[in-house]
């Protein structure tokens, strides 16, 4: 990174503030606070889960499966070993339309021992592979990774943070997927906990195809009220969801999801929403889950 760029990074991302990042790239009507839309607002619901479950989510009402970076497209692994998982993802008879568990915790991110060059050929690899499968979304949560050590200031953190979003971007778009920032609870990681932070340091790459996740669980966790998801509106590309408590999926504890979905509806939200969570019994659960989900998201208005 050069001073300049470095300089310029610095300052812009001193200059965005915590909460309403862009409000003039959000619609007129959702800065009014306007509701009523003649569509009903019926995202696909999909699974984060193996291939493998293809069958039983299909018969459970799933549109789609949400599967791993790792274990699908295996960016350190031989062609060889990848073309046996690309074979059984398109028989597999569900769209796999994103992939999360995107870095091993090895592979530094910030901080003095980060390694951006290894980063960004594990990377490039999974996105390859993510095109050949169809997958349009890689989920970027990966604590691991992404954590920022004792003794490495947080400014910096959030400079080389960016920097590498920047060098992941056009590798992205050279393989038509979307890299969403998930910002993850602090029991999970230090770095990037709420949606407005992610927003801003999303917003500093200033790139489409760097974007940011919803996830209610997490959000729910950090106690983040569903205005963030209308104040970070035009980064929002894809959505996780799960209970609060054990990370159950819906149906289980009854959480009420109702006024997080109604702020993706008034954003104009169209993407999916994947159910990312424990489950003890799938074939038992996941039936319950897509119901509870769809009641819910019929309440909105």
């Amino acid at each position: 990174m050069t001073v300049r760029n470095e300089r310029t990074r610095r300052e812009f991302l001193a200059s965005v503030g915590a909460v309403a990042l862009a409000p003039a790239l959000v619609s007129p009507c959702v800065r009014a606070g306007c509701r009523k839309q003649a569509v009903a607002f019926s995202p696909r619901i999909g699974v984060c889960t193996s291939v493998k479950n293809a069958d039983l989510l299909r018969q459970s009402g799933a549109d789609y499966i949400e599967a791993g970076v790792r274990s699908l497209l295996v960016p350190d692994q031989p062609q060889d070993e990848f073309a046996a998982h690309l074979d059984a993802a398109r028989k597999c008879g569900l769209p796999i339309l994103a992939a999360n568990g995107f870095l091993p915790g090895k592979l530094k991110c910030v901080g003095p021992d980060a390694n951006h060059a290894a980063v960004l050929e594990f990377a490039e690899a999974a996105f390859r592979r993510a095109k050949k499968v169809g997958i349009r979304t890689i989920v970027f949560g990966s604590s691991g990774a992404r954590s920022i050590p004792d003794g490495c200031a947080r400014d910096t953190a959030e400079l080389q943070f960016v920097a590498l979003l920047g060098k992941m971007a056009p590798l992205a778009a050279a393989n038509d997927v979307i890299v969403a920032v998930e910002p993850l609870n602090r029991g999970e990681t230090n770095f990037i906990n709420t949606l407005p932070e992610g927003a801003r340091l999303v917003s500093a790459v200033q790139h489409p195809n760097i974007r940011l996740v919803v996830d209610i669980f997490h959000m729910l966790r950090m106690e983040e009220p569903p205005q963030h998801i209308r104040d970070v509106a035009p980064y929002v590309s894809h959505v996780h969801i799960a209970e609060k408590d054990k990370r159950t999926p819906p149906g289980t504890a009854g959480d009420d999801f109702t006024g997080y979905f109604q702020a993706l509806k008034d954003i104009g939200y169209s993407g999916p929403i994947s159910i990312e969570c424990g489950w003890k019994d799938l074939g038992k659960q996941l039936p319950v889950a897509i119901k509870t989900m769809r009641a819910q998201l019929a309440k909105v208005s």
